[in-house]
């Protein structure tokens, strides 16, 4: 019996540490987005199997991508605070499981949105998966200080994706969502940068904070977040929402653009962690308001 249990808890940690390897919190606001996408792509309910599988398949896709991102950084990972708890960083899992482990979650996530959605979001998820755990991973984050910005493009996809599960086509709805999200990454990452760029120097990663100095990290936090307020906008001016979405978009854009001015202004890294917060609300309050605006 204590046999059997012991055993149990073994597969429970294990299960657990492969887990982690997915980075749930970002999957989870992967998948988040995605169903806002699915929701302003229809005119009415969202069919049951797309919004189950579509949600269920892009989550799986984005799982493998951060599993397979932990596996080629797992000794950048090592070496900084932030990160060398990851499981791979540890050691506590091997890396031809973690192959195996990312494999079928990314086999079965590309089967389902296949077979169950439409070839055509497989495919924009499929391509979002080797953009993420390839060209970003594999060959900009270690090679430009704008790594974020043009490896954003992937972290955009997810509401995109979300409305061509429901759409099959990529409509100008699709393109402004993606275009909103590539906008706010930069001044979303380069906050945290901030306060972590002891770390990134330690690791060797060229980010921006380390290759070009605090302010003028600072000042392009702050015209990003500034382009951010202005792209906002869109869905109103393409009839897209109404009063509702605009109003939200510029009481939240004017909180952010005050955090980043500040930020700019008298810099520390309470400040930053602050907006580093908030950037993760603003986004969800963001697409919530454009959720709200459209059933209203």
């Amino acid at each position: 019996m204590h046999l059997t249990h012991t055993r149990t808890e073994g597969l429970r940690s294990l299960a657990a540490r492969y887990y982690a390897l997915t980075k749930p919190r970002i999957v989870l606001l992967a998948a988040f987005c995605a169903l806002i996408g699915m929701l302003l792509a229809s005119n009415g309910p969202v069919p049951w199997r797309i919004l189950v599988f579509g949600t269920l398949g892009i989550a799986l896709l984005s799982g493998a991508g951060f599993a397979f991102n932990c596996l080629f950084e797992r000794e950048l990972d090592a070496r900084m605070a932030r990160t060398r708890r990851r499981p791979l960083a540890r050691g506590s899992v091997s890396t031809a499981g973690t192959v195996v482990f990312a494999a079928v979650l990314g086999s079965i996530g590309a089967l389902l949105l296949y077979t169950q959605v439409n070839p055509l979001t497989m495919w924009l998820t499929v391509a979002t998966f080797v953009g993420y755990a390839i060209v970003y991973t594999v060959l900009l984050k270690p090679a430009t200080p704008q790594n974020i910005v043009i490896g954003g493009a992937s972290g955009a996809m997810p509401p995109l994706l979300g409305w061509t599960a429901v759409a099959n086509e990529v409509g100008g709805g699709a393109l402004v969502l993606f275009l909103i999200v590539f906008v706010w990454t930069p001044p979303h990452f380069w906050s945290l940068a901030l306060y972590r760029v002891d770390d990134y120097r330690k690791s060797g990663l060229p980010m921006l904070p380390v290759t070009h100095g605090s302010a003028f990290t600072r000042l392009q936090i702050l015209l990003y977040t500034l382009l951010l307020v202005v792209t906002t906008l869109l869905p109103y001016l393409i009839e897209m929402s109404g009063l509702p979405y605009l109003v939200a978009a510029l009481v939240l854009g004017g909180i952010f653009l005050g955090y980043a001015w500040r930020l700019y202004r008298n810099y520390s890294d309470a400040l930053a962690r602050r907006t580093f917060g908030y950037s993760i609300f603003y986004l969800a309050a963001l697409f919530g308001a454009l959720l709200v605006d459209h059933y209203l």
